[in-house]
């Protein structure tokens, strides 16, 4: 995850996440984490590419992408298979782009969508390289 969406799951109470994480930051280091944190998440300053050459490395087969910025790098380098995009039955009337400005247009194949009772709806799709 990027350093902004790092700082937003720290509001949300423990953490919540029992994998792994890495947050890619050219600032952040690992000597600001909260104690609770340390062994459970790393800092790294690297480009999107050498992240997934050491997550390889380390055995993982998949990484999830969070964070707006980071997930555009990722999409801009052509290092993202599969999008999980969820919408909350809310109207803002402002707010981010999800994806940002982009090259190009990414082609994208629905795989599924999925209707929650709180009114969520998830959509995947394979992204067409």
């Amino acid at each position: 995850m990027g350093r902004g969406t790092w700082k937003k799951v720290l509001t949300f109470g423990p953490w919540p996440f029992a994998k792994p994480v890495v947050v890619m930051s050219k600032t952040l280091r690992e000597e600001d984490l909260p104690s609770d944190q340390h062994g459970k998440v790393r800092v790294w300053n690297c480009t999107p590419a050498a992240v997934l050459e050491r997550l390889k490395h380390e055995g993982w087969l998949r990484a999830y992408i969070d964070g707006g910025q980071l997930i555009q790098s990722f999409l801009r380098h052509g290092l993202v298979a599969d999008i999980v995009v969820t919408r909350a039955p809310v109207i803002l009337g402002a707010g981010r782009n999800l994806f940002g400005p982009l090259d190009s247009g990414i082609p994208l194949q629905h795989l599924q969508t999925e209707c929650f009772g709180s009114g969520l709806v998830q959509s995947r799709y394979r992204v067409a390289h």
